[in-house]
């Protein structure tokens, strides 16, 4: 094999490299092997050769080059400063009247020499237009005739002019004197010697040589490592034998049946050999160009681009099947570039067939375990499905399940082959399949229909046969046909032994029929979706029980009342219940409490601790407490809920909740609050500015230890309280304080209704798929009006009780009550304040407040709770309670931090006056100061 060619570095081939290897040959003795020691008949000694005699070549030229420039420099220089000197001279002061004297020498002479001195010339003559000296250098010359040339000066003309003298090649120059009116009046010659101005070059000339020589040894010394480099790439050999070589590797390069590329550094190719040619179908000027532009596939073009390394990879080159093995040149000090060989290997195209088929179907199988199921919802889970087979397995694909399986349950016999389409997927939108959604009954003939009852797949490669299919639907199966679909595989959707539905693979613009292949990926593919699907549907459906529950344990609607115009919310998590809930329970005295708590976790325990702990809050709320003892009694109900597990039980325990509990008062306007560990209640004033009152906040139920705090706020009427749990505003693509600054802006608008302000809460704050339950609960609130109510303070005299009793008649019948309500009122009061005067010290207050139902409260100071028994016929007493349970509708006692306050409700029968607002309950009333 060659392994390079050209400007790559060549191996000797077997007869030489005994030559090269070993032991040196004999060198002969006399100029003979001084010549081949030398390196002579070497190509290497023979490019040393060629090198030295270059430099040296080029050194001599530069030195003659620098003295000819020298010369010529020095000769310019005298010129310029002979000129110079004689034009100074000429145009210095007094030199036209020193010519104009009967004896200019006298005067010329010495300013003559002095000039001559200062500047460094040879002479300077002043001399007459004839050319006679008036001085010179040597005074016997004086009056003799100057011997240089005088007419152009004396025409008015400088010049110089080049000669030779007794002391060598000079120069001169004569210029003419002229006086004021342009005449001449004589002429002035300064001269000088060219070697005068050159000695600073002769001088510089050695160090010149010097410099010459050292770049002549430095240029032999380069030029020694290059041949040396040149004989070790070259092993010595001498032309005759380097063209021996290369002959014998380009005919074995050329007779080889292994294609062989080398391409450069510069990924440009080099050299190819026939079979190469051949092979890859080169063009005939390919030597020198780009491998990216010689018109190879792609993949073998980025291969001998890229420069990694390749072991018999396989490429395809046009119906060729091409094995490569692609390796680097620069490795052990080689050139840049790579070196490939191919080999034709078109018989393994079945097997690469084969295993491209066999890679293409595992990798369709990692696709699908990974995008399949990523969510518990069975159409998401079915559309899925579809999405990962088109195209790579079939043109379109549709889903159907039995409806269900959508529900959460499970398929039965009396379901029969009824499926609705749940999911479609395809290349085109224009399909005849049926729509998604349809309810779609299959006959008996149809493939879908025995895959269903069977549980085996069925597979229909020519649909334009007629094999039962076209019994569905004949015009459906016509524009299916017409269409171009031709080939079909139906696979039921079964896990654990029950079938949820089939899975309907088609192909259309793929020419080739499903095969038996096809059919066992489609089998596989669908066996994973199925047990993703039946993953979900029972996720569903325990999701639904949940939902179920959760819902069955909140309140369906609000009681009626009169203090607050309520509307409520509530959305459970789409990954599961919580155990958020709201209340709103009607106390004594036309008081409301409203209730918002969140149980810590999701599920069923979660749902089933949030109904204890609303019943309970129900209860409490009978007995008249305060919120902050409200919830204590939680808190306490919270702690002991885990306690009371089975020992080992594995169950997900409560870990907390929290709660805010709110009394709002219609007379007083008051509401009192007490929170454990919820979030802040907004406040929105009939103006529509937003609050959040600082209201004082206790530890989650189920912590222990702290007590909890009230706040009163006294609210005008029309304000919105709004109440809401954290899955409200908390979301993992926002932080809660976006999330309030959301719930502010939804909530400042004046004049909406509780409705309206639900829907735009929600509107700006619900997220698409929340993670936690969310409850909004949104009162406005109402007054009782003052001509509603009527009070008196009664002292502790029997004698009393009358007058009260007459007071109390009088208000009736301005309220237009009838004579029945009124008599048992009358009795009510009666029997309520003799019990107080009776047993309670203190100012006693009675309260009477006309709703739709009337309402009694004898306020005492005593903190002891009536309660009834019955009396036996010879008792004297023990009846008055009794009477008023008969009398009174309702009654009950509730406690402040005065004493306590027995209250009764009656309903009001034959008024004449009409309520206001709804039936039975008063409309809005003015606010009381």
């Amino acid at each position: 094999m060659v392994r390079s060619v050209g400007r790559f570095r060549a191996v000797p081939t077997p007869s030489l490299r005994g030559r090269h290897q070993g032991r040196e040959p004999s060198v002969p003795r006399g100029p003979e092997g001084l010549r081949a020691r030398l390196g002579v008949r070497s190509v290497a000694g023979q490019v040393f050769v060629l090198q030295a005699v270059v430099v040296v070549l080029l050194v001599v030229a530069a030195v003659a080059a620098l003295v000819l420039e020298s010369r010529h420099d020095s000769t310019q220089e005298a010129r310029n400063r002979s000129l110079a000197v004689a034009e100074t001279f000429a145009h210095s002061p007094g030199i036209v009247a020193a010519l104009d004297r009967p004896e200019p020498s006298v005067v010329l002479q010495p300013r003559a020499e002095e000039a001559r001195r200062h500047s460094d010339v040879d002479f300077i003559v002043a001399m007459t237009t004839d050319g006679i000296r008036y001085t010179h250098p040597n005074p016997a010359l004086i009056g003799k005739h100057f011997l240089g040339t005088t007419a152009p000066a004396a025409a008015g003309r400088s010049f110089t002019e080049t000669y030779t003298g007794t002391l060598g090649k000079s120069v001169r120059a004569v210029v003419p004197v002229t006086r004021p009116d342009g005449s001449v009046a004589g002429l002035v010659s300064a001269g000088i010697t060219v070697d005068k101005v050159s000695g600073v070059v002769v001088r510089q000339l050695p160090v010149v040589l010097g410099a010459a020589a050292a770049a002549l040894a430095l240029a032999t010394g380069g030029a020694a490592l290059v041949t040396r480099r040149l004989r070790r790439q070259t092993h010595g050999l001498d032309p005759a034998e380097m063209t021996s070589m290369y002959e014998h590797h380009d005919a074995v390069l050329h007779a080889v049946r292994e294609g062989v590329l080398i391409v450069g550094d510069e990924r440009r190719l080099l050299l190819a050999n026939d079979e190469a040619r051949r092979l890859l179908d080169l063009p005939p000027d390919a030597e020198g160009r780009s491998v990216t532009d010689l018109g190879l596939a792609p993949s073998l073009a980025g291969l001998l681009a890229s420069g990694r390394e390749a072991t018999d990879e396989v490429q395809p080159s046009g119906d060729r099947l091409l094995a490569v093995n692609h390796r680097p040149t620069s490795g052990n000090g080689g050139p840049p570039g790579s070196v490939a060989t191919i080999r034709d290997s078109t018989e393994l195209r079945a097997l690469s067939d084969r295993a491209e088929a066999a890679r293409r179907r595992l990798k369709l199988l990692y696709d699908a375990g990974g995008r399949i199921g990523s969510t518990l919802d069975v159409v998401r889970t079915a559309e899925e499905l579809t999405a990962v087979a088109v195209p790579r397995l079939a043109d379109y694909v549709t889903v159907d399940l039995v409806d269900t399986v959508l529900k959460g349950g499970e398929p039965t016999a009396a379901t029969g082959t009824s499926m609705r389409r749940t999911a479609v997927s395809g290349i085109r939108q224009d399909q005849p399949l049926y729509p998604l959604g349809e309810l779609i009954k299959f006959v008996p003939s149809t493939p879908q229909a025995f895959g269903f009852g069977s549980g085996r797949a069925v597979l229909e490669p020519d649909l334009t046969l007629f094999s039962g299919w076209q019994e569905q639907d004949p015009d459906r199966a016509k524009r299916i046909v017409e269409f171009g679909l031709h080939s079909l595989i139906t696979v039921p959707l079964s896990a654990r032994g029950v079938v949820l539905g089939m899975a309907n693979f088609w192909r259309s613009q793929e020419p080739r029929p499903f095969d038996e292949a096809d059919l066992s990926l489609a089998e596989e593919l669908v066996a994973r979706a199925a047990l993703c699907i039946d993953n979900a549907r029972r996720y569903t459906r325990e999701h639904s029980m949940a939902v179920t529950l959760q819902r069955s344990l909140l309140p369906r609607g609000t009681p009626e009342q009169s203090a607050l115009d309520v509307a409520h919310r509530y959305l459970p998590a789409h990954s599961g219940v919580g155990g958020d809930w709201f209340d709103v329970i009607p106390l004594s005295g036309r008081r409301v409490a409203l209730v918002v708590g969140d149980v810590v976790g999701h599920g069923l325990h979660a749902a089933a601790t949030m109904g204890r702990l609303r019943t309970a809050v129900q209860n409490f709320s009978s007995l008249d407490l305060p919120p902050d003892e409200i919830l204590a009694h939680l808190d306490e109900l919270v702690t002991g809920i885990d306690q009371e597990e089975a020992p080992g039980h594995t169950g997900v325990e409560v870990t907390g909740a929290t709660c805010v509990y709110a009394i709002y008062d219609p007379v007083s306007r008051i509401c009192t609050f007490a929170r454990a560990g919820h979030p802040l209640p907004a406040l929105v004033r009939p103006d529509g500015s937003v609050d959040f009152p600082d209201l004082p906040v206790g530890t989650p139920l189920g912590l222990g230890g702290l007590p909890f705090e009230t706040a009163e706020l006294r609210l005008p009427e029309g304000s919105r309280l709004v109440l809401y749990t954290n899955g409200l505003l908390e979301h993992r693509e926002r932080d809660i304080d976006t999330g309030l600054e959301l719930l502010r802006k939804a909530l400042a608008h004046p004049g909406r209704t509780p409705e309206e302000t639900c829907r735009s809460v929600l509107d700006a704050l619900e997220p698409a798929r929340s993670s936690d339950d969310v409850v909004l609960l949104v009162a406005r609130t109402r007054v009782l009006d003052e001509s509603r109510i009527a009070e008196w303070e009664v002292p502790s005299d029997p004698a009393a009780v009358g007058r009260v009793r007459a007071d109390v008649t009088g208000r009736l019948e301005e309220w237009q009550v009838d004579e029945e309500t009124a008599f048992s009122t009358e009795l009510i009061l009666s029997e309520l304040i003799t019990n107080a005067i009776r047993y309670a010290d203190g100012p006693i207050r009675v309260r009477l407040l006309r709703d739709d139902k009337l309402i009694c409260e004898v306020c005492d100071s005593s903190n002891t709770s009536p309660h009834m028994r019955r009396a036996t016929s010879t008792d004297e007493g023990g009846r008055g309670l009794f009477l008023v349970a008969q009398f009174a509708e309702r009654w009950g006692t509730r406690y402040t931090a005065e004493g306590k306050v027995i209250w009764t409700e009656q309903p009001l029968r034959g008024t004449n006056e009409p309520a206001q607002g709804r039936p039975g309950v008063p409309g809005p009333c003015p606010a009381r100061d």
